[in-house]
């Protein structure tokens, strides 16, 4: 197995042409460098957050929409803390519209606890102790912090369903990734590997909307094979059956004399393939989605798309 390191933060951040976000360090709304603010709309980007590279990785790909609209990032898995925050930052810059872009793979993660948690649909109880920051808290993922109840805010919220195994633009992602590690398509199988959920029905949506994104590669990267699959990773009965599966395929290649390229579908980095791969002759660049400018170009075009619905975003776009 060779990996390869994919694009630097910082030949990226070159690339876009854009400068650093700081996770707290919104471009205040009424500042006139640029900040589109007419609207006195925001855009609060969740994401699911990891280590500092993980992090870095998201607010560099964010970076270009600063010039934009405000911009703020509420790490973890639809925490009421985490968003209670970036909504309260927006808020202190006079942002009264909030466009709602979620960085997930999965449009169904997490979507309608989310609503309920920006007061979209009814469901999450009031803060009752604003000071016990582990009030209604519902256990959680990975340590992160998972707290249920309803933010407290006068602003108006929007929210797609969109989500990154939808986006169009993850094709240009998937192919320049494969690109960047083909030498003989012809003699490579790629296989795209994704988290995935737990239920069957939902993982083979997870699968059907990526083969989607994979289709250029099929048409146009002239591979033998191109193989999308998820590990079902936080699910231990689930996770054992796909392992056996991605690692036989892998194998089957190698005995075939193919050169196999893993492609994460992953926000970031690599997750734990290394490890599940480990003994198999594979190639990767252990990059995942970001950084890479199709991901900010489609951020943009789900904050433009929230923007047209303002100043009345309150329940649309579900």
């Amino acid at each position: 197995m060779e990996i390869v390191r994919g694009l630097s933060i910082a030949t990226f951040v070159l690339l876009m042409g854009g400068q650093g976000l700081k996770a707290n360090e919104p471009q205040p709304a009424g500042q006139t460098d640029g900040v589109a603010t007419e609207n006195r709309f925001g855009v609060l980007v969740m994401a699911h957050g990891g280590s500092p590279q993980w992090n870095e990785g998201v607010m560099q790909s964010l970076a270009p929409l600063q010039n934009q609209y405000p911009v703020e990032v509420a790490f973890g898995m639809a925490d009421a803390y985490s968003l209670q925050q970036a909504v309260n930052r927006l808020e202190s810059h006079g942002v009264t519209d909030i466009g709602v872009v979620r960085l997930f793979i999965s449009g169904e993660s997490w979507y309608e606890r989310t609503r309920q948690i920006l007061g979209m649909e009814p469901g999450a109880p009031a803060r009752i102790n604003a000071d016990a920051h582990s009030m209604h808290h519902d256990g959680g993922s990975h340590g992160m912090r998972m707290e249920f109840w309803q933010v407290e805010s006068q602003a108006r919220f929007a929210m797609t369903q969109d989500r990154l195994a939808d986006a169009r633009e993850m094709a240009d992602v998937l192919f320049a990734r494969a690109q960047r590690l083909s030498q003989n398509p012809k003699q490579e199988d790629v296989v795209v590997l994704a988290h995935g959920p737990g239920d069957d029905a939902e993982n083979q949506r997870w699968i059907d909307k990526i083969s989607a994104r994979a289709q250029r590669l099929r048409e146009e990267g002239g591979y033998h094979d191109v193989f999308v699959t998820t590990l079902r990773e936080d699910w231990p009965e689930k996770r054992e059956a796909a392992q056996q599966e991605l690692r036989a395929y892998i194998a089957a290649s190698e005995n075939s004399g193919r050169q196999v390229l893993v492609i994460p579908y992953r926000v970031h980095g690599f997750g734990p393939y290394e490890d599940v791969l480990a003994g198999l002759d594979y190639q990767a660049d252990g990059t995942g989605l970001v950084p890479h400018p199709a991901v900010t170009r489609w951020v943009e075009s789900q904050a433009a798309l929230l923007r047209s619905d303002s100043p009345v975003l309150s329940n649309v776009m579900q």
